[in-house]
This record gives C-alpha cells, structure tokens and sequence, in this order.
C-alpha cells in the first residue's frame, strides 16, 4: 500500500510540474501592465474641450448622432499642434496634411516598408520567446522586461555626458551641482 502512495505522490508532482511549463501558443509577455480588476480605465478618459458660443448660430453644425461633436478630444490633432505642427489640417485615414508633406518626403527618402509594424513586431515576438525567463519566473509571474531588454538599454547618464562633452547644450537636464557664482 505505502509504494503506491509514494508512486501516486510522484505522478501527481510530475504532473503539477508539467502543467506549470505548459504554455501553450500564448505569447510571451515581458511586461504585466494588463488590468486584472474590471474597474474603469482612468486613462482612457479625455476631457472634452470647454464650451464657447459662437458668433453666429447659423455655423453650428446639424447636430449628427453619434458624429463628432466639437467639444469632443482630438489628441492626434492637439499632438500635432504642440510639436509645431498644424493640428487643423491634419488629413485622417493615413492623409497627410500638405503642410507635413515635405517632413514626410524627407523622413521616406531611404524607402519605406510598408509592412514595417509586422515585421518588427514578428522580430520582437521572436526575442521575446527567447528571452521569457526561466521556470519560477514564468511560474510566479515575475517581470522580467529589464532583464529581457538589457542589452539593448540606452545608459542615459553616459549619453548626457557625452553630449555635453560635444559641446550641446542640455538644458532639460541640469548638473547635479551647479557652478558657484562669484
């Protein structure tokens, strides 16, 4: 009775083993950043922008259910506008606004791909399979996205050094102690 017990107690370790390696196609994930409570995301909520009456009631738009409203966020456009940009000429659905032409034209002049995002992101699935972490991390859930990515990390200490000893000037990143004043 006592070797069927202790045969019995090792299947079943075997089998919880095998089953805590079993990960079936799911993708690898360096980072848990996912949501696990059903709570609403604070994030994704866009103030709209504040009411204003206009001079003349005629150039209100028919009222479109479900359509844009002008108090609603356009966060591409508003982007747009804060990098220099014309926000209100930006062209949806893959457009360019004529004003950006040149920028686009310029940033392209190498060649594009037009499958760029797949193949990255093919490239970065691969890495990411190889690069999981080992048993317990996976087990446990442990992040392991720093350690995954190390190699490919940007010492941002070293680089701001090293633009200031190009001669750059950095003024978003201060020195830690600044120069006496005489």
């Amino acid at each position: 009775m006592r070797p069927v017990r202790i045969l019995f107690l090792i299947g079943l370790a075997g089998l919880v083993g095998l089953s805590a390696c079993s990960r079936g196609d799911k993708q690898p994930e360096l980072m848990n950043i996912r949501k696990t409570d059903r709570t609403p995301d604070e994030f994704a909520i866009l103030p709209g922008k504040p009411l204003t009456l206009p001079q003349d009631m005629a150039a209100l738009p028919d009222p479109t259910p479900g359509g844009a409203n002008r108090t609603d966020p356009t966060p591409e456009a508003d982007a747009i506008a804060a990098l220099g940009g014309n926000g209100a000429q930006t062209v949806r659905d893959g457009g360019v606004a004529r004003s950006d032409a040149s920028l686009v034209n310029h940033t392209g002049r190498f060649g594009v791909s037009g499958t760029i995002r797949q193949q990255v992101a093919a490239e970065d699935l691969e890495y990411r399979r190889e690069n999981d972490g080992r048993l317990l991390e996976r087990v446990f859930n442990v992040n392991v996205y720093h350690k995954a990515y190390r190699e490919q990390a940007l010492d941002q200490h070293a680089e701001l050094e090293r633009w200031r000893r190009a001669g750059a000037k950095t003024p978003a990143a201060p020195p830690e102690t600044l120069p006496e004043e005489n």
